[in-house]
């Protein structure tokens, strides 16, 4: 069925009639419609199966609707037939004008086109001269009768580059000047060819393609400005070459074949480069230098020499020295004429093979042009240390034990490293060589194997050997040293498992370890010393205070040895304590005469501040002194011969004494108590003692 767009009459338009054989124009059959826009666009008539429009269609929404038609009994609703399926296609009527649904649009036309969809009324046009044009076109429907519809839109048309303009130089000839200790790598000048292409047609390659330096330059792109970098790849000389000439080449790198024929893409242009002196370091003869050196070299002995030279025209003079940097310990020497090396220190492989110092070289007329070379110098090897055992050895011997049974393998190790590689020589002392109890066995692997001669060991007969061992290496000349190896006798299980090793698991009884022991006799020993002790302070407590006849307390002097510090020392004690108290008021008594006459004292002079001086403080006594009619004119001196009243016993003092010991009687002594009883035993103990 079809049915046009847009139909706006004030009926619903007729799209088509269904029906159905089994209808005999009565009124029992009922048609229904299902499917797209069944009951809201399209509804259907039931009883005579018109199907009309109830809506405005547009085609431009929905082009076609899918239906499904069925007649069904109209009270019982049963299918009378399989229900059918048809289709209304919208039909189109022109309602829509030309539109461009992406303008305004932007086109590119390759420049030199021919033919386009939008062709080109000019031939060769070129993008160098105009990029860009604006055309507006215009579209009409009905093929452009009257009564059709039209659309217009802008395009912008570009034109695109295409390789159709070579690379040319600036200039055919470039000057370029470089000094001869330039780095390797650093660019000495820039070349430039201009493109009018642009992107890609526009990139350009370099190439040095003519010239005497191609060996010593390179010429590389910039890729971002395009440029020719010119840069240096080996060393300069000024002395030996002065200038270089190069053809520098510039060539597209991306060729259109269309445009070939126009012409070669490329362009030439010569660069001079003049090389301008520099004062440059001194150069080695070698970038290193490798020197052997026998590890008892003697000192001061040449081990090797390194050579210098100045490779400007004035050839400057060379001055060697060692950078002390690497030869912290200073066992090397150079001579700084000639750039011999010679030895300063012994040398010691086994501490160090390899040594690794720097040479500088410095030329005499500008110390600024040093050079530097590393010199590694090799240690060899000569035979001064003698073979010892790899590790201190102690070996465990079975009390049941078997004859030829291999107590221990031990092995050996040299600091020395010979060619060929070690092999040593065990043998036992000439004293020992028919050994009751053990003997040795040299095994292939360059060990040694302990065997046992005997059984029967007992660690309650001897408990430890000592085997000394003799081993030798093979060197020139050989060296050898002798090695103890410890022998002890153990008790082992049955499967010979080491258990105990000390000869005490013998006596020692059961449950009682040998650190218990220890500790038992540590507190004995703590005791002794305890009893020591207080025995001897029980002696010292009882011995008299008494001292002997021989050791009279009345012969006894005591000095004091102890000086001031002379006048001058005013501070070392306060010079307060030398005043008088008594003289503060100018009356000074003297304690060792009675005068005779009573004076009224008279007035002093003021007391004397703390802190004085010496000197003046004894000028003020001296004047007082002077001035004190109660002094005698005359020296005193102070006598302390009378003692103390109330004492029964009299004077002890022998200073007054007109008697000798001998003549005195101390009998008396035993009568005043028993304080004084230990004193007469003595005194009597003595004159008994004299008349003997």
């Amino acid at each position: 069925m079809f049915v046009l767009e847009e139909f706006s009459g004030p009926e619903p338009i007729l799209v088509g009639r269904l029906h159905t054989d089994l209808d005999p124009g009565s009124s029992k059959i009922k048609y229904i419609l299902s499917g797209d826009g069944a009951g809201t666009i399209f509804v259907i008539n039931d009883k005579t199966g018109d199907i009309h429009a109830m809506k405005r269609l547009d085609r431009e929404e929905k082009a076609e609707y899918t239906l499904t038609a069925q007649a069904v009994d109209r009270d019982t609703n049963k299918p009378l037939e399989p229900p059918s399926e048809f289709i209304i296609k919208v039909q189109d009527i022109n309602d829509n004008a030309p539109e461009f649904v992406d303008g305004p649009y932007h086109a590119t036309v390759p420049e030199m086109s021919v033919v386009a969809i939008i062709k080109t009324a000019l031939p060769n046009m070129d993008r160098e001269a105009k990029e860009e044009y604006f055309v507006v076109i215009q579209a009409k429907d009905m093929g452009g009768h009257m009564g059709g519809l039209s659309g217009t839109t802008t395009v912008t048309i570009t034109l695109t580059d295409v390789n159709d303009n070579p690379p040319k130089f600036a200039q055919s000839l470039y000057h370029f000047s470089v000094m001869e200790d330039v780095a390797l790598g650093e660019p000495i000048g820039r070349v430039k060819a201009n493109d009018l292409d642009i992107g890609e047609n526009a990139k350009s390659s370099y190439d040095i393609i003519e010239g005497d330096g191609m060996d010593i330059f390179e010429i590389t792109t910039d890729a971002q400005t395009q440029d020719g970098i010119i840069r240096v790849r080996k060393p300069l000389d000024f002395e030996t070459k002065k200038s270089y000439t190069l053809k520098v080449e510039a060539a597209n790198v991306h060729i259109d074949p269309r445009f070939i024929s126009g012409g070669p893409f490329k362009d030439t242009a010569t660069v001079k480069i003049v090389v301008e002196d520099a004062d440059e370091p001194p150069v080695f003869s070698s970038p290193t230098y490798l020197l052997e050196v026998h590890e008892n070299a003697a000192i001061n002995s040449v081990i090797g020499q390194v050579t210098a030279h100045d490779p400007d025209v004035s050839s400057s003079p060379i001055r060697f020295s060692i950078d002390r940097h690497t030869d912290l310990e200073r066992q090397f020497n150079i001579n700084a004429e000639d750039g011999k090396i010679t030895l300063a220190t012994p040398l010691d492989r086994e501490t160090n093979m390899w040594h690794n110092i720097t040479i500088v070289a410095t030329e005499t007329r500008n110390h600024s042009q040093v050079s530097r070379v590393p010199v590694a110098i090799k240690v060899l090897d000569v035979n001064d240390n003698a073979p010892e055992f790899a590790s201190e050895h102690e070996a465990f011997l079975c009390e049941n034990g078997k004859p030829g049974q291999v107590i221990q393998i031990v092995s050996a190790i040299d600091k020395d490293d010979p060619k060929n590689g070690h092999y040593f020589l065990y043998s036992l002392l000439p004293e020992m060589v028919n050994n009751p109890n053990f003997t040795i066995k040299k095994n292939e692997d360059n060990t040694l194997s302990i065997l046992a001669k005997h059984s029967g060991f007992s660690r309650q007969k001897q408990e430890v050997y000592l085997l000394p061992i003799i081993i030798s290496d093979s060197g020139n000349p050989p060296m050898s040293s002798t090695s103890t190896l410890t022998i002890r006798v153990c008790g082992c299980s049955s499967d010979g498992i080491v258990q105990s090793c000390n000869a005490e698991a013998y006596v020692l009884p059961i449950g009682l370890s040998m650190g218990a022991l220890i500790a038992i006799l540590a507190c004995i020993v703590l005791l002794l010393v305890i009893v020591v002790l207080f025995v001897t302070l029980r002696r010292h407590k009882n011995e008299p205070l008494i001292i002997k006849d021989d050791e009279d307390v009345r012969e006894n002097i005591i000095r004091y040895d102890d000086e001031g510090g002379g006048e001058e020392d005013t501070e070392a004690f306060d010079i307060a304590t030398l005043q008088n108290p008594d003289g503060i008021n100018g009356f000074l008594p003297r304690k060792d005469i009675k005068p005779d006459l009573q004076f009224m004292p008279r007035q002093g002079l003021a007391p004397v501040p703390n802190g004085v001086d010496v000197d003046e403080f004894i000028n003020v006594r001296l004047h007082e002194a002077d001035n004190d009619p109660t002094a005698p004119p005359y020296d005193s001196i102070q006598i302390y011969g009378y003692e103390g009243r109330g004492s029964a016993a009299g004077s002890l003092s022998s200073l007054e004494s007109s008697t000798s010991d001998s003549d005195q009687n101390f009998d008396y002594l035993s009568e005043w108590g028993p304080r004084f009883k230990r004193l007469g035993e003595l005194y009597s103990v003595g004159e008994s003692d004299k008349e003997t």
